[in-house]
């Protein structure tokens, strides 16, 4: 079975993350690390190749040079190989963009399984499974808390405030996992040394065939016109509740603007 995992190299989500003047993510000012919720796919991957000694683990990202970092954290954790799709009109792309050139490059590495995190934790949009699953005409067996692959069907369970689903398909198929599915497992020294004699396949446009017109600002559905800074956080109010709680708190709901 060939897994394909796809990771994202994400700013700090515990840094100042602010837009650069073009409107795209400022990347160059923050830390960058592996997403953590790309991790519990990683971890499945692997849990999954435990139980089936023919798997074979590789690990997909786009970006610039420094998201090769991600790539090793991943190869660090376990698996085989990764490839690395990076070229400078891909800087700016949309879900949309990021689908294509994803789905090109696993369509060209050949895939039984392609397995994404819930979302990405600096856009949080959570689409990119769905995108994938539709350019590569497959099933989207998205947001699983738990995953299990017996004789070519993939089943999972999902839950929702209302309703706990068990959800079957038939591979190949793209599946996203979310960060109830369990606990990443740490790379050990061995894993980080053997990361470093890991392949790492590079690819640009060219290579999967795509237009520089697809992706990039040119090819995005959506952009950001401007951004607001989070305003500081403000000193709370307390209320002493001696018999007149409800008429201070009904006079502060007044005042405010809630949407």
């Amino acid at each position: 079975m060939k897994i394909v995992v796809c990771v994202k190299h994400v700013p700090d989500a515990t840094a100042d993350r602010t837009f650069t003047e073009d409107g795209t993510t400022d990347r160059a000012s923050v830390d960058s690390l592996l997403s953590e919720l790309d991790e519990y796919a990683v971890e499945q991957a692997l849990r999954l190749a435990e139980s089936d000694a023919g798997a074979e683990i590789s690990y997909l990202t786009v970006g610039p040079d420094d998201a090769r970092d991600a790539l090793r954290k991943a190869l660090a954790m376990g698996g085989d190989a990764a490839i690395h799709v990076s070229d400078q009109d891909i800087e700016g792309s949309d879900a949309f963009g990021t689908s294509l050139v994803l789905a090109r490059a696993i369509e060209r590495h050949g895939f039984d399984l392609v397995l994404c995190g819930m979302a990405s934790t600096d856009s949080t949009m959570g689409v990119l499974p769905a995108l994938l699953a539709e350019r590569l005409g497959v099933p989207a067996i998205t947001q699983l808390e738990d995953l299990a692959i017996e004789d070519g069907t993939v089943t999972g369970r999902r839950e929702s405030d209302g309703a706990t689903v068990r959800i079957q398909g038939a591979l190949p198929a793209v599946v996203s996992v979310t960060d109830r599915s369990g606990d990443a497992r740490y790379p050990s020294f061995k894993g980080i040394m053997a990361a470093k004699k890991k392949p790492v396949e590079t690819l640009g446009l060219a290579d999967l065939d795509i237009e520089a017109a697809q992706v990039g600002p040119a090819g995005a559905r959506s952009a950001v016109n401007t951004a607001t800074r989070r305003p500081p956080r403000t000193k709370g109010e307390i209320v002493a509740d001696e018999g007149t709680g409800g008429i201070a708190l009904a006079a502060f709901l007044t005042t405010k603007k809630f949407i």
